[in-house]
């Protein structure tokens, strides 16, 4: 499909038209294809919306940044500010930290907090340290995944302690991220919690704790 095609099937009436065309887009340079993402931004089928959002955190321009953080703070679907959220991740500019710190405190949904609390560990900047330890203490479990993973990607080493809490999670799945985490940090401490975990009842925290381990004895 050429440029102009795309560009012509984006304005068709019928959605799977618009559908296809945003997914050729992803063969299609960053420059060229932002223009034409911008066409279906708010589309009124909110698959395809939310499918746009989110392509402005792979296709990265200049003008990305700021169109995510308008989504983010102003969208009614807290489904697109999740896509906000998590776009915001993949663009890797540190100046998306405080829209997204702003958005884990304020937001009242869940998706919301959970994507930016993905994307403040996808940043890798030791400043989301705090936010992610309150988000340890959440009740929704999904949260402390969240949190868990990225105190491991920003390795906040002065997090160990808190992380540990987590070792005999009734979650295999927060044990599982646990064990991954922990493979960030070379300490006496991180290694043998991770020795623990290698004998975890559930394969899938075993085998992490597993690899945890290996990773570590490379370094």
């Amino acid at each position: 499909m050429t440029i102009e095609e795309i560009s012509t099937q984006l304005e068709s009436p019928n959605s799977r038209d618009r559908l296809l065309a945003l997914v050729a887009l992803r063969e299609v340079p960053a420059e060229t294809a932002v223009p034409l993402i911008k066409k279906v931004l708010h589309d009124e089928v909110l698959q395809i919306k939310s499918m746009a959002v989110f392509a402005l955190g792979l296709k990265i321009t200049p003008e990305c940044y700021p169109l995510l953080v308008k989504f983010l703070e102003t969208d009614p679907d807290y489904g697109i500010r999740a896509d906000a959220a998590g776009a915001l991740g993949y663009l890797g500019d540190n100046r998306a930290f405080e829209p997204l710190v702003r958005a884990f405190y304020e937001d009242t949904e869940w998706l919301v907090r959970f994507s930016a609390a993905v994307s403040l560990g996808n940043l890798q900047d030791i400043r989301a340290k705090t936010v992610l330890l309150e988000a340890l203490n959440s009740p929704e479990v999904v949260l402390q995944q969240a949190a868990i993973a990225a105190l491991g990607e920003i390795k906040a080493v002065e997090a160990i302690e808190s992380l540990l809490k987590f070792v005999q999670s009734e979650d295999w799945l927060v044990r599982q991220r646990l064990a991954e985490a922990l493979g960030n940090f070379n300490t006496a401490q991180s290694i043998s919690a991770l020795k623990y975990l290698a004998k975890d009842s559930h394969p899938q925290v075993s085998q992490a704790a597993l690899i945890s381990l290996q990773g570590l004895d490379k370094k």
